[in-house]
C-alpha cells in the first residue's frame, strides 16, 4: 500500500491496517441481458451483508455490482445471479461510497474513517491510500481519464486526487456545510457537488474555481447526478423533494418532483437519460419518468433504500439499503 500525502493537513486518524485483503471466490460466473422491459418486477433479492449497505455501484462494462457496507468491507457481485466473486477489507470504520475505476480494474471506496482507498484487484489489495479530509468521506468520482479521482466530506470540502503524483491536486472550498456528493460530468472537466448547506455547484475541475451554484432546495441535499444524455442533471434532499436542472440555466430547476416526506438518499438515471431512480427512506425505490415527471414505486425492502443504479441496458434495477439486501428489478418478458 502506497500512502498519498496531501496539499492539507492531515487528522492524526489511523488509515486502513496491513491485514487489508481481497478474498476471491473463484467458482464460474455466467452473465446475461435482460429483455426489453413492459414492466419491473423484484426477480432477485441477495442477503449481501449483515449490516447496512451504504453505496452500490455497476462496472463500466460488465455485469458486475460494488457493493460497499457498515460492516467496514466492499464486496463484488456477479450479476443476475447474485454470486459473490470478490470481497475487500482494510477500512477502519462504515464504508460510505465505492466507484468503479473507468477502466473496471480497481474500485475506490470512502469512509468514515476519513480515508480514500483504491483498490487493485490483479494485485488484490489497497494500493493507495488518500489522507487529507478531516471528517467522513462521503463519496468518490472519476475523471473519464482514470487519471483523477474526486471526493466529498462531512470537512465541507471537496479533493481532486492526482493518482499519478499520488497527491491532492486541488481542493474545493465553497460550501459551509458537509459535502454529500461529487460527481464528474462523462468526458469533461466539470464536477457537480452538493451539501447539507442546501446548494449544488459546478466545478472547473482544472482550475479549482465555481463556474455556477444552483440554488432551489429548502433541506439539506444529498446527491446529485449528471444525466449521460445532454445538459440535465437532477439533485435530491433530505425532505425527499427532487429537482431537475438544465446545467446551462442554474437559477431555477426545470422540473420538481415531491418523493417526501422522507429523504430522497440517491439517484441515478438509465443509460438513455430517460428514467431517473431515486433510493428513499420510506424503503421505496421510486422511478421518475424525466419528460413526463411521472412516478412509480417498487416494494421489497424493509428499511431504508440507500443507494439504486441501472444495469447498462437500462432494462434492470439495483437497489440497495440499510436492510442489508441488494434487490434486482427486472423487466417482465412476453415468454
Amino acid at each position: 500500500m502506497t500512502e498519498a500525502t496531501s496539499s492539507t493537513a492531515t487528522r492524526g486518524k489511523p488509515g486502513p491496517s496491513k491485514q487489508q485483503t481481497i478474498l476471491i471466490i473463484p467458482e464460474a460466473v455466467n452473465f446475461e441481458k435482460w429483455k426489453n422491459p413492459n414492466s419491473l418486477s423484484l426477480s432477485c433479492s441477495i442477503n449481501a451483508h449483515k449490516l447496512p449497505i451504504s453505496c452500490i455501484d455497476l462496472h463500466p462494462r460488465k455485469q458486475i455490482l460494488a457493493s460497499a457496507s457498515d460492516d467496514c468491507s466492499w464486496r463484488l457481485w456477479a450479476l443476475p445471479i447474485g454470486q459473490m466473486v470478490l470481497t475487500g477489507v482494510g477500512h477502519s470504520d462504515w464504508l460510505s461510497g465505492c466507484s468503479f475505476h473507468p477502466d473496471g480494474s480497481k474500485l475506490a471506496t470512502t469512509s468514515g474513517d476519513t480515508m480514500v482507498c483504491l483498490w487493485d484487484f490483479f494485485h488484490g489489495c489497497c494500493v493507495l491510500t488518500l489522507c487529507g479530509h478531516s471528517q467522513p468521506t462521503w463519496g468518490c468520482s472519476f475523471h473519464s481519464s482514470g487519471h483523477f479521482l474526486a471526493s466529498c466530506s462531512a470537512d465541507t470540502t471537496a479533493k481532486l486526487w492526482d493518482l499519478n503524483s499520488q497527491r491532492c491536486h486541488l481542493t474545493l472550498r465553497r460550501h459551509t456545510a458537509s459535502v454529500n456528493s461529487v460527481s464528474f460530468l462523462p468526458f469533461t472537466n466539470l464536477l457537480l457537488t452538493c451539501s447539507a448547506d442546501k446548494a449544488l455547484a459546478m466545478w472547473d475541475a482544472r482550475l479549482g474555481v465555481c463556474t455556477a451554484t444552483f440554488h432551489g432546495h429548502q433541506h439539506p441535499c444529498n446527491h446529485t447526478v449528471f444525466s449521460p444524455a445532454g445538459n440535465t442533471m437532477a439533485s435530491c434532499d433530505s425532505r425527499g423533494i427532487i429537482n431537475l436542472w438544465d446545467i446551462r440555466k442554474p437559477v431555477l430547476a426545470m422540473a420538481t418532483v415531491d418523493a417526501g416526506p422522507l429523504a430522497a438518499n440517491q439517484m441515478s438515471f438509465s443509460p438513455s437519460g430517460k428514467m431517473l431512480a431515486v433510493a428513499s427512506s420510506d424503503g421505496l425505490v421510486r422511478v421518475v419518468e424525466v419528460d413526463s415527471c411521472m412516478v412509480s414505486s417498487l416494494s421489497g425492502h424493509s428499511d431504508v433504500v440507500q443507494s439504486v443504479t441501472f444495469d447498462h441496458s437500462g432494462e434492470t434495477v439495483m437497489s440497495a439499503g440499510t436492510d442489508g439486501v441488494i434487490n434486482i428489478w427486472s423487466s417482465e418478458s412476453d415468454d
